[in-house]
């Protein structure tokens, strides 16, 4: 225990004594592995989650190299909503308690910027916001950042999903290049890596959550009768009622067919295939990562390169003879350290198939009888959220700051109701809760977006 004490850190007494008093006594695992590489002054790569103390982790490393009597920026916090940078806000002033004077200063767009050009007349020491608006002050010469010492990229995976990985850049280049840079991410994407690659300097890489282990998905098969598979796959849909879900046909006309199929009966479902034109394949991703669809219909390779975050479930419609694929497709559920769920169906006539799986594995798998699965009449997924089109991108010059500000401005939307933002030359395209999309439908129809109207529509 007392090897991941606060107290073994090397930190000035008062400021130890804060951290007591706030009731940190054990470090969590995020906070012990990064915060000794941190205080070294090394860059950090980690992967944590809301709720593993990551605040703290870079909180304390960034207040510890303070210097409150220089009155100038030395820390940059980027976050990807107002809520989280209030958190991360407050979170700081309550670690920074023992350190008088220090000026926590919060930037974020839907609100008014006047109060904050005036707040930055005098420099506050460290600045957390979301990286529209730091880079609006940046441009306007309002935040200087030649004493910045520190950046920290926080939820850089979901900063990344909002479309603002151009604003990060622009802002990073405005930076001095001798400093610390930590960034966090709950997910590992190809995009966290390409960016760790480019702004960090030998980053030591730290991973609280575990890695993808078959283990953490519940695997089971179910034989069906000729003819039954869709009736199955509504049952299976039906019994375990998963939020999201990719479901895996061998064929691109099956997809077409068990799309058209799924519609009919109710379920709002999207097809992902070869004879997809390259808008409407991004319009399928767009929809179904960002929760405006629940069920994906795909073929292994239309999938290939897919990268869904918090997928529930993967559903087999019909087993590949190759237990590869197999694996790699029930992988895309269970990962960071989540319960994943892989369900499988199987005529008699494909059981080799199965034994190839269990051979592969190295254990037998669970076969269930179809008429364990509890039926619900007139069940349907409904998504959480709608997808609202715009025409325009990034050829425009609109940035996800942009939309998002537009959005929440002088308006009584709340930022958390509002999902991710992706960005493409010609196109935008924004989710937001169901319960608001006509409203927000309405107020990007009518209002403007860089002083421009663009028209909008809501993809079905």
């Amino acid at each position: 225990m007392t090897a991941t004490a606060f107290s073994t850190l090397p930190l000035s007494s008062e400021f130890l004594a804060n951290i007591a008093s706030l009731d940190y006594q054990i470090m969590t695992p995020i906070q012990a592995q990064s915060l000794p590489v941190v205080l070294e002054g090394r860059d950090l790569l980690a992967q944590a989650k809301t709720g593993s103390g990551k605040t703290a982790a870079f909180g304390i490393g960034l207040l510890h190299k303070l210097k409150p009597q220089i009155y100038q920026t030395q820390a940059v916090v980027l976050c990807p909503t107002r809520e989280l940078a209030d958190q991360v806000s407050k979170e700081i002033r309550r670690l920074a308690r023992a350190i008088p004077n220090t000026k926590v200063l919060t930037l974020c767009g839907g609100i008014a910027a006047t109060p904050q050009y005036a707040s930055l007349e005098h420099q506050p020491h460290i600045v957390v916001g979301t990286p529209g608006r730091i880079l609006q002050h940046l441009q306007k010469g309002s935040l200087k950042t030649n004493g910045v010492k520190m950046l920290v990229l926080d939820e850089a995976d979901r900063m990344l999903d909002m479309g603002f990985s151009e604003d990060i850049m622009r802002i990073i280049s405005m930076l001095p290049r001798q400093r610390q840079t930590l960034l966090f991410s709950a997910t590992y994407p190809d995009e966290i890596k390409d960016i760790s690659d480019t702004i960090q300097i030998d980053p030591v890489d730290v991973r609280v959550e575990a890695s993808h282990d078959n283990k953490h998905i519940k695997q089971v098969f179910y034989e069906v009768q000729k003819g039954a598979r869709t009736k199955t796959l509504v049952a299976l849909l039906q019994h375990y009622r998963p939020e999201s879900s990719v479901v895996f046909c061998n064929r691109k006309q099956q997809c077409k067919e068990l799309a058209a199929d799924l519609w009919q009966q109710g379920f709002h479902v999207l097809a992902l295939h070869g004879d997809l034109e390259q808008k409407e394949r991004d319009q399928v991703l767009v929809q179904f990562a960002n929760k405006s669809s629940s069920i994906l219909l795909a073929t292994d390779v239309a999938a290939r390169g897919l990268d869904i975050k918090d997928l529930e479930a993967v559903i087999n419609f019909e087993l590949s003879p190759d237990p590869e694929i197999y694996i790699h497709r029930i992988g895309r559920t269970g990962r960071a350290g989540n319960k994943g769920l892989a369900l499988s169906m199987f005529m008699p006539s494909e059981v080799v198939n199965i034994t190839k799986i269990e051979d592969y594995q190295k254990y037998s798998v669970t076969i269930e009888k179809t008429s364990s699965l509890k039926s619900r009449d007139n069940f349907r997924l409904s998504p959480l959220m709608v997808t609202l089109s715009l025409n325009g991108g990034r050829k425009d010059k609109i940035r996800a700051g942009d939309i998002l500000g537009a959005l929440t401005k002088n308006t009584n939307l709340p930022g958390k109701q509002i999902g991710k933002i992706d960005l493409f030359d010609n196109f935008s395209y924004v989710a937001v809760e169901r319960p608001i999309a006509k409203q927000a439908l309405k107020i990007l129809s009518e209002g403007k977006i860089k002083g421009r109207k663009f028209k909008l529509k809501k993809l079905s």
